[in-house]
């Protein structure tokens, strides 16, 4: 999640095989819906509460750096209505909450990456239960829960600079240990900007929106292992569906990819500032913040 300025130049496809892609036949989708001119303000992340039925779209609203506490965590319906517009609010009763960006639900904890820290809130009520600071991290941006339970978080290692957002050299993905405590799976510069990210039995999956690169990560070692790149860079969401294929976000693309074994297809297009996406597994639809744009697209995936 990062604005135009950030473009950053992309290394070359390495799997031609790969890289073809086809558009699907035109046929309708199962939703189209907007949330537009409802107070949504620069979202970055959505997330699909599996339990409550519901989205919740985090908004930075304003610089995703700023330490200004008036970011925001809305509540969505699957029809595409504002339940609650700011549900969590920085500044309000106890809440401190910055540039929020991708959030996660392990049991009744929701956890949400602001600058710096993970904040946790109770997935029913919105109240506040605490912060997980990451020594040395400037840019959190995506989490995701473990298939043990263990809590994961990225930092794309981006700082302010002249015309936009430069490298800051953090580049890392965390895990958290007993008490929040955070241990780096791999930090190096190297890491491209790792944003989007989602951990199975086979490793983390990491998206990267400064080098274009989608790599796996084994969660003990950090061993890397590189997977095919989508046509366009500029990374930032990445879903896996229960069929093992990859939904991932792209803002040069200004699309969402769908990557499986057969290559990298369009699942969405024509989607401008596409940042972190959710998965609405129950209704087959997935969640396009579109950041730049104040609105998030809810779009049928088949």
């Amino acid at each position: 999640m990062i604005g135009r300025t950030c473009a950053i130049a992309l290394a070359a496809m390495t799997l031609a095989a790969c890289t073809k892609v086809e558009k699907q036949p035109p046929t309708p989708p199962a939703a189209r819906m907007t949330v537009a001119d409802s107070g949504i303000k620069a979202p970055e992340s959505a997330l699909y509460d599996v339990a409550g039925d519901g989205y919740l779209v985090s908004n930075v609203n304003g610089n995703p750096l700023d330490k200004d506490g008036n970011g925001f965590i809305s509540r969505v319906t699957p029809d595409g209505n504002i339940a609650e517009l700011k549900w969590i609010a920085g500044g309000a009763n106890g809440v401190t909450l910055n540039a929020p960006k991708g959030m996660a639900i392990k049991g009744d904890t929701l956890f949400v990456a602001d600058i710096d820290a993970v904040r946790l809130f109770d997935r029913t009520t919105g109240a506040p239960l605490g912060s997980w600071t990451v020594k040395g991290a400037v840019f959190l941006n995506d989490v995701a829960i473990g298939p043990d339970g263990t809590v994961y978080v990225t930092d794309t290692g981006m700082k302010a600079g002249a015309g936009g957002f430069t490298p800051a050299g953090t580049d890392a993905v965390y895990r958290f240990g007993p008490g929040g405590k955070a241990v780096a799976v791999a930090k190096d510069p190297k890491l491209g900007g790792p944003n989007g990210i989602t951990v199975d039995s086979s490793g983390i999956t990491v998206v990267t929106f400064g080098s274009g690169d989608v790599y796996r990560l084994d969660a003990k070692t950090g061993a890397r292992t590189d997977l095919p790149k989508p046509p366009k860079g500029q990374l930032d969401g990445v879903e896996r569906l229960t069929d093992g294929s990859l939904l991932i976000s792209s803002w040069e693309g200004q699309a969402v990819y769908r990557f499986s074994t057969g290559g990298y297809t369009i699942a969405v297009d024509s989607v401008a500032s596409p940042a972190d996406i959710g998965y609405d597994t129950k209704h087959g639809n997935v969640l396009i913040p579109m950041m730049m744009q104040n609105k998030i697209e809810i779009r049928g995936v088949k």
